[in-house]
């Protein structure tokens, strides 16, 4: 048992024993200040003096107390001498601190998994700022997290009290990122009933699991395999090419990046045009492509191209430009 589990529950027999010790020294004729120093005299073990009584069965209930009350007390400090011994006590006050900092995360990412795609997904998140938490029900994978910083929850992403704890009804997107197809759907599934708005990311690792998992909710599907392959398939056929996708997937090596802005209904970017925006001239930015408030997405759009509310550019640059952009169209 854990120790403060053990804690509680001596705790709670202790006090069971201290109130029927109260209740039965009342009908022994006592009132209520001599009841409770009569418990306090006999689990404590200082004696009664002249104030005992004599009847056997006033000595076999005070015998009961004295058993029951030294085994409840001995039973629950035994509890905290092991909370000392293995250091939980500063682990728990850990866990205290990291869940109020989780509770006052708003539009947060959720991680769930800290295998290795978990954990290059928190890196590059790490490296960007951006407020994540991390759930895994391996004690050992969770410290790892959060000796490198991360914000993290121990238990099963599947369960809602987990979910719930990692701040799921504020958080902006979920990622589950197990290697275990069927867990995916489930975690999928228990975080769409949970939080009907939230963007989900899943992984599939079979072929087959993709319709199950948007089925269950998920916006988005990964499949590693087919990444893979595509990848492969690229650097065969576009060496160039791949190169510069990956230097552009870590964004920390190179000064220039991919961003994205959404047109918002008090932004300034509303009936703009691309041309009147001057991202080139002026920012040093390049429009890569528009994804249109209907999900179409428009590459190289043209100069003539007025935003609208929904659409979300998508612009190349360094992040203090795009930063300035933001600033200047109040996006």
């Amino acid at each position: 048992m854990r120790p403060l589990q053990r804690i509680r529950t001596g705790a709670i027999f202790f006090a069971v024993v201290l109130t029927t010790a109260i209740i039965g020294y009342r009908l022994f004729g006592y009132d209520w200040v001599e009841s409770v120093w009569m418990v306090a005299v006999t689990i404590s073990s200082v004696g009664y003096g002249e104030r005992s009584q004599n009847s056997h069965a006033f000595q076999i209930f005070t015998v009961a107390v004295i058993v029951f009350g030294m085994t409840a007390a001995a039973y629950t400090f035994g509890g905290f001498l092991q909370l000392i011994t293995e250091g939980q006590i500063q682990q728990a006050l850990g866990r205290r601190r990291m869940t109020r900092e989780i509770d006052q995360l708003h539009n947060h990412v959720i991680i769930c998994g800290f295998g290795l795609n978990g954990q290059l997904l928190s890196e590059s998140l790490y490296r960007q700022k951006r407020a994540f938490v991390v759930i895994d029900h391996e004690a050992h994978l969770v410290a790892e997290a959060r000796e490198s910083g991360y914000l993290s929850v121990i238990g099963d992403a599947t369960e809602e009290e987990v979910l719930l704890e990692a701040g799921v009804r504020r958080a902006k997107s979920l990622v589950t990122a197990l290697p275990n197809d069927a867990l995916n759907v489930f975690i999928t599934l228990t975080t769409r009933n949970l939080s009907p708005n939230i963007q989900i990311i899943a992984r599939a690792d079979q072929k087959s699991t993709e319709k199950k998992l948007r089925q269950a909710g998920a916006n988005k599907v990964v499949a590693p395999a087919v990444i893979s392959a595509r990848q492969m398939v690229r650097m065969i056929t576009r060496p160039s090419t791949a190169d510069l996708m990956d230097i552009m997937a870590e964004s920390s090596i190179i000064e220039y990046d991919l961003d994205e802005i959404e047109v918002l209904p008090d932004c300034g970017l509303i009936d703009i045009t691309v041309r009147e925006t001057e991202a080139n001239r002026r920012h040093r930015l390049l429009v890569v492509a528009v994804k249109q408030a209907d999900g179409n997405m428009l590459l190289n759009p043209d100069a003539s191209f007025q935003f609208k509310v929904g659409d979300v550019l998508i612009l190349m640059g360094r992040g203090e430009d795009v930063q300035g952009f933001r600033n200047m169209y109040r996006v």
